[in-house]
């Protein structure tokens, strides 16, 4: 039988906090953990009617303590929220009126697996959204999700191939002062060490 999956319930009210914890302790795949063993969760399930600072500040403090999965329950599922959910590190959305003990279940089993879970109507205004964030704030600023513009990209790419710098330079036609520039800007904005932690990243991450 396989481990079950560690799930700790979150609510500000107790009674409806209560009452999805009981839902969810028949189900043999999942443990229900206590409050105080909340940062041992694998999936951290958030149950709220809108996602509010109160939510939020509870979202910010599992992803600062503990490396949970984290799903979603709202009453209303507002436009403005879905981007702001991802913000915040969430991995799912269910609606409160759909949040069956089978439909939560899934949903947690799902993001144990690393899966993302979302009302299939809200898709595509979250894809919507995403493009206008895209269009209207990152692309007019030279970025895109990734986190990374394209010169940084192609630099990075370059420096993988074990090219130094007059080489990356001569390459792409810049000046090594411009490459050395580059590197600098990408270390110092996501708070990496050298060149080699760089590309090690922007590798882990997909991004080259």
């Amino acid at each position: 039988m396989e481990a079950r999956v560690n799930t700790f319930v979150y609510s500000t009210d107790p009674i409806l906090r209560a009452g999805v914890e009981s839902q969810l302790r028949m189900r043999a795949e999942l443990a229900i953990l206590k409050t105080s063993q909340r940062y041992a969760a694998n999936v951290s399930v958030l149950v709220a009617d809108v996602l509010d600072a109160e939510v939020k500040q509870v979202l910010t403090d599992l992803a600062r303590n503990s490396r949970s999965r984290k799903l979603l329950v709202l009453r209303h599922v507002e436009e403005t929220a879905l981007i702001s959910a991802a913000e915040d590190g969430v991995n799912g959305v269910l609606r409160r009126n759909e949040a069956t003990s089978d439909a939560l279940t899934r949903a947690i089993l799902r993001l144990n697996r690393g899966e993302g879970v979302i009302p299939a109507d809200l898709l595509g205004t979250l894809l919507n959204q995403v493009g206008r964030l895209q269009r209207q704030v990152l692309t007019p600023r030279g970025l895109s999700f990734t986190g990374l513009t394209d010169r940084e990209v192609k630099v990075l790419r370059l420096v993988a191939e074990g090219h130094d710098t007059s080489e990356i330079a001569a390459e792409l036609s810049y000046s090594q002062r411009t490459v050395k520039n580059v590197l600098h800007d990408v270390t110092t904005r996501l708070q990496l060490r050298n060149r080699s932690h760089a590309v090690a990243y922007a590798m882990r991450e997909g991004l080259i």
